[in-house]
């Protein structure tokens, strides 16, 4: 029992040690996200008329109220969250309203599809709809090879039907939730050193 406890104690040494690079994790997350966000906002603001008549059509939108004011501020969270995320400021504070914006967007937008974003048959998550795409995937195969350049076509990756699922904005939720309670964390982070010159915590 002696020797299983001096066990546990050498490995808890060495992850102690490995903490002092903890802050790489936080790093990788924000920078994996940013430029999504980044992205999606950009878009939102670059076509903003467009984006404000799809959230409030309730046809063949989303139909939310204010329309003008939810595009603005889903545009304005993602565009200006994911250059924080870059910094690495206030990245607490700004998970809040971006995890917010992944759950509206998972239950307005994706929920009725099911988890997958990209249709897989052979995947235990795979819905009716799903499974009802591949008929239509294979009649797409097929018209391409008759009719087009398939193997062109399918130079840089094979032809997929996209289910638009709940399966990215889930994830980006989860990674946003990790990043609220962990912070933006050590070193990498304009948090960091703002907490370290303060005084308020050695920790982001």
């Amino acid at each position: 029992m002696s020797k299983l406890i001096e066990l546990y104690r050498y490995a808890h040494d060495i992850l102690e040690r490995i903490r002092v690079a903890d802050g790489i994790a936080p790093l990788l997350l924000r920078l994996y996200l940013a430029p999504v966000f980044i992205q999606a906002g950009y878009n939102k603001l670059a076509h903003f008329e467009s984006t404000a008549a799809w959230f409030g059509n309730p046809d063949w939108g989303l139909g939310l109220p204010m329309p003008e004011v939810m595009a603005a501020l889903a545009a304005g969270t993602e565009f200006f969250g994911g250059i924080l995320l870059i910094a690495g400021l206030a990245v607490r504070w700004i998970s809040i309203p971006l995890m917010v914006t992944m759950l509206v967007a998972a239950l307005t937008v994706h929920w009725e599809n099911g988890w997958l974003a990209i249709a897989d048959a052979s995947s235990w998550l795979a819905n009716d709809r799903v499974l009802e795409s591949v008929e239509r995937l294979e009649r797409g195969r097929e018209i391409l090879q008759e009719n087009g350049n398939y193997d062109w076509l399918t130079g840089r990756g094979s032809f997929v039907i996209l289910n638009n699922g709940i399966e990215f904005a889930a994830t980006y939720f989860v990674m946003l939730l990790s990043l609220f309670f962990t912070g933006a964390g050590r070193y990498f982070s304009v948090d960091y050193w703002l907490a370290k010159a303060t005084g308020l915590s050695k920790d982001a």
